[in-house]
């Protein structure tokens, strides 16, 4: 019956689309070029910020709908996804030592970022004879060394926060937020209670690999109307702020952009070629999730695709990747934490005239690398420069000035972050000889997503040796 119908099938006159018009990456740049069309066409048809028309509402309305959909599957994927690769791990000999060089990568790089970000701040002096004004304040939330500590213990068991606000109409809102960092702690603290448990935490253990696969499954259908949501981000992205915004701070938009260019397409291609693998094959696999990143500005959104392509295209084992990708996503940040802070405290030292010495250049290093943690599960990069602009004693009122194009500067930004955190668990399993080269090696065809696929990377890890 089955040879019959695929037969008749094929043998019917008709056109048929070109296999890689079906695949995900072609999906989203043709998503990126729709967006931009309706984002172009929404502003210069009147719609602003304030008041959007009825095409930019529909964009932004579309965009974040989409990033919430992500947000909302983040917080049970983090906790099953960390408890279950603890339970992995739990006879594997150098499981300390796969999270140690984790962290130690994590400082590598970071430290390498912040490097190129604080030469190309002394070399191109982006904050001087900028022609705007210096009388922008900020007034929002701070970067605070004591708040990241104190903000390790959890409030509750989901790490969930909740805060009201109240309009000019009188109105309250309340809106709920989650501490990714604090969910982390939670996660391991269960996993690690589950093994010292032993035989009567098995039904509990039984229980979170059940919930995971079902999770994983929901993610993996927001993950496939990533196209639609790519339409309303870039869209909006492109309505509320336009190519305008960037001229008043071109030479500073300019200088973080090249930063960016030379980790993605400088540092990492060097990283995985000294480690023995292809410069090609990390991209092609890597790709999807750094798309994603770019257009939806979250490297907590793109955590179900990051740990996905990881997995998949990349063969990182899932007991490690489950555990890297997650940390990786709230303290891996090559764009937030290190090129933008660096470039970002040099320009308001410019540009109020502040002359830096060596010790506080070493300070914004040493600052890079500590504190992105620091940053999880708040605004990510403004926080991180409020952190580093107090620690060097310079004027906060220097990141009011680089709010109006700091969307645009979020994309790449997020695109970088979420390529480092793929990348490190690849060199780490690399290096611990726990890496599925057959995987990593395979040709990219087609949709790498497809749901029958069989990734030979979701082994277990227990029993490995390095």
């Amino acid at each position: 019956m089955s040879n019959q119908t695929t037969s008749s099938t094929a043998g019917r006159p008709g056109f048929q689309l070109p296999r890689w018009a079906g695949s995900f990456g072609f999906q989203i740049i043709a998503a990126l070029i729709v967006g931009l069309g309706l984002g172009l066409l929404a502003k210069y048809t009147g719609s602003t910020k304030t008041n959007p028309n009825g095409l930019g509402a529909t964009l932004q309305t579309i965009g974040s709908s989409y990033v919430s959909l992500l947000q909302t599957a983040v917080v049970p994927l983090i906790f099953t996804a960390v408890v279950s690769s603890i339970s992995n791990l739990r006879e594997v000999s150098n499981a300390a030592r796969l999270a140690w060089n984790t962290l130690l990568w994590f400082a590598i790089t970071s430290l390498i970022s912040v490097l190129i970000g604080i030469g190309l701040g002394v070399l191109l002096q982006p904050g001087a004879n900028t022609g705007i004004s210096g009388d922008a304040e900020y007034d929002g939330k701070q970067g605070d060394w004591w708040a990241f500590l104190t903000g390790l213990f959890p409030k509750n068991f989901l790490g969930l926060g909740a805060s009201s606000t109240v309009t000019d109409s009188g109105a309250v809102t309340t809106s709920v937020s989650f501490n990714v960092l604090q969910i982390l702690v939670i996660a391991i603290a269960v996993g690690v209670a589950a093994l010292k448990v032993g035989k009567q935490a098995e039904p509990f253990l039984a229980l979170n690999a059940s919930a995971l696969a079902v999770i994983q499954k929901v993610l993996w259908w927001i993950i496939r109307i990533a196209p639609l949501g790519t339409v309303g981000l870039i869209g909006n992205a492109v309505a509320v702020y336009g190519w305008d915004t960037i001229g008043s701070l071109g030479k500073f938009t300019v200088a973080i952009y090249i930063g960016l260019a030379l980790v993605l397409f400088g540092v990492y291609p060097v990283l995985v070629r000294s480690h023995g693998l292809s410069v090609k094959q990390y991209f092609s696999g890597a790709w999807p999730a750094i798309q994603l990143a770019f257009v939806s500005r979250s490297s907590i959104g793109t955590l179900p695709l990051t740990q996905r392509v990881t997995e998949r295209n990349l063969g990182v084992a899932k007991g490690y990747a489950s555990f890297a990708v997650p940390l990786g996503a709230t303290t891996k940040m090559d764009g937030c934490a290190a090129i933008y802070p660096a470039v970002s405290a040099i320009f308001v030292a410019q540009f109020f005239g502040i002359q830096l010495d060596f010790s506080q250049y070493l300070l914004i290093a040493l600052v890079s690398v500590l504190g992105s943690a620091a940053t999880a599960g708040t605004t990510g990069a403004v926080v991180m420069l409020t952190l580093t602009l107090s620690t060097l004693g310079l004027p906060l009122a220097g990141v009011g000035l680089l709010l109006a194009i700091d969307p645009i500067l979020d994309m790449g930004r997020t695109a970088v972050n979420v390529a480092g955190q793929a990348l490190v668990p690849t060199i780490v399993a690399r290096r611990q000889g726990i890496l599925d080269e057959s995987l990593y090696n395979a040709p990219r065809t087609g949709d790498a997503f497809r749901e029958d696929e069989a990734p030979a990377a979701e082994r277990e890890l227990a029993g490995s040796k390095a």
